[in-house]
């Protein structure tokens, strides 16, 4: 077996043994919550017979291990499990699968990380290789002091001055990012505007000084000085030379950020009011909603695997030693 291939299917198998040990970490995680379902929808005044009834209605009194692969096995069958919310005291059961209600906040989420990862991606690489090419001159030293001081803020504090700029002082673009499927793509781009800056700002600052850390590190490599030696200029050796070799450090750092843009929106979902799943996921810890919470943790931690995996991929692909083995 060609041993691109056979390391590939070696990540492949590691990435599903993380993402199994992170579901036992979730499930455990969110058994360990304060409060109960069961008293939080039934009352004080409930009395121990009737949460224990209800309780065992839910499942709830089942032992934690019991639960867990039940879940499990109910997951690897594409099965998300039912929401607990819609159910009452009386008996009546409103509630919703875990799917249909996790569906379209994830498109939400999605719609807005796509559309921050277009202009997110090209500008920090556009950055980062015009930085390493200008390297200590007055460009290199201003971008690098904006992009150090938009990744040294915490999100939610870049979201409210956003907010502060670009609506209130000046109503360029609204501060509620509320969306809806029947939203035509122009006013939906209007609504995440800001949300989508604050996540360009953000996740732009790591990839660029990445880029530029890759390519300048790259820079003293001898083959370069060789490259140099021949008479090539500054731009056919950064992009001939170094840039085919910085591929794999800089699809790590742009998996990275992508996963972020799914895993970290939450605080940006939150502070814009955004329709999403990190809303959701929000949402649903503070009404203890137990398959719901679970069932976004994993989503986040599946995205993360997955998108390292890739990087992981992309990474081998690019490495010469092992395309052509000896």
């Amino acid at each position: 077996m060609h041993p691109v291939i056979s390391t590939i299917l070696k990540r492949l198998g590691l990435g599903v043994v993380a993402l199994i040990a992170v579901s036992a970490i979730i499930f455990s995680s969110v058994t360990f919550l304060p409060g109960d379902f069961g008293e939080a929808v039934l009352g004080q005044a409930a009395t121990k017979e009737t949460v224990a009834k209800f309780r065992e209605e839910l499942g709830l009194d089942k032992p934690a291990v019991q639960r867990y692969f039940e879940w499990l096995g109910a997951v690897a069958k594409g099965d998300l499990g039912t929401s607990f919310s819609g159910r009452s005291a009386s008996g009546m059961d409103r509630s919703r699968s875990v799917a249909e209600m996790i569906g379209p906040r994830l498109k939400n989420t999605l719609f807005l990380a796509s559309v921050t990862a277009i202009v997110a991606v090209p500008l920090a690489l556009f950055l980062g290789l015009t930085a390493a090419l200008y390297r200590n001159s007055w460009y290199d030293r201003s971008v690098n002091a904006g992009t150090l001081t938009t990744i040294s803020m915490p999100e939610f504090f870049v979201a409210y001055i956003l907010i502060l700029l670009l609506s209130s002082l000046w109503n360029v673009f609204p501060s509620l990012a509320t969306v809806d499927p029947s939203m035509p793509l122009g006013e939906r781009l209007n609504k995440i505007a800001l949300p989508a800056i604050t996540l360009t700002l953000v996740i732009v600052a790591h990839m660029m000084r990445m880029t530029r850390a890759a390519i300048i590190n790259l820079l003293a490599s001898p083959y370069i000085e060789m490259a140099r030696l021949k008479g090539a200029t500054r731009s056919e050796v950064i992009l001939k030379h170094a840039l085919p070799n910085a591929w794999a450090p800089i699809a790590t750092v742009v998996a990275f950020n992508l996963a972020y843009l799914v895993v970290g929106v939450v605080v940006v979902e939150v502070v814009f009011v955004y329709p999403g799943i990190g809303q959701l996921m929000v949402d649903s810890v503070s009404s203890r909603d137990i398959p719901v919470v679970q069932a976004c943790a994993l989503i986040f931690a599946g995205t993360y695997i997955v998108l390292n995996l890739i990087a992981d991929v992309i990474g081998i692909v690019t490495n010469p030693r092992l395309l052509h083995p000896r």
